[in-house]
């Protein structure tokens, strides 16, 4: 399960894990125009973690998820 909702800077994507066993923390992912940011909290200290990509590492993520094992560099693309 998953919401949506859109606020005045952000996109914001909260990710409900529903699974049967281990249930993980959600995970909230926000999407500004110059990052996106995954935050948890950690299960035992209760403190919220933060991850933050920019927009070429997002770019980057989203094509390694369909390439075979390797090294890469993928091409900027002006405009």
């Amino acid at each position: 399960m998953f919401t949506i909702e859109h606020e005045f800077d952000a996109t914001v994507i909260t990710l409900i894990d529903e699974g049967s066993v281990a249930l993980q923390e959600d995970i909230t992912i926000s999407a500004f125009d110059d990052c996106v940011t995954l935050e948890q909290v950690h299960p035992v200290t209760q403190e919220p973690m933060i991850i933050t990509l920019s927009m070429v590492q997002l770019r980057d993520l989203a094509a390694a998820l369909d390439l075979p094992e390797g090294s890469y560099r993928l091409e900027r693309r002006e405009g």
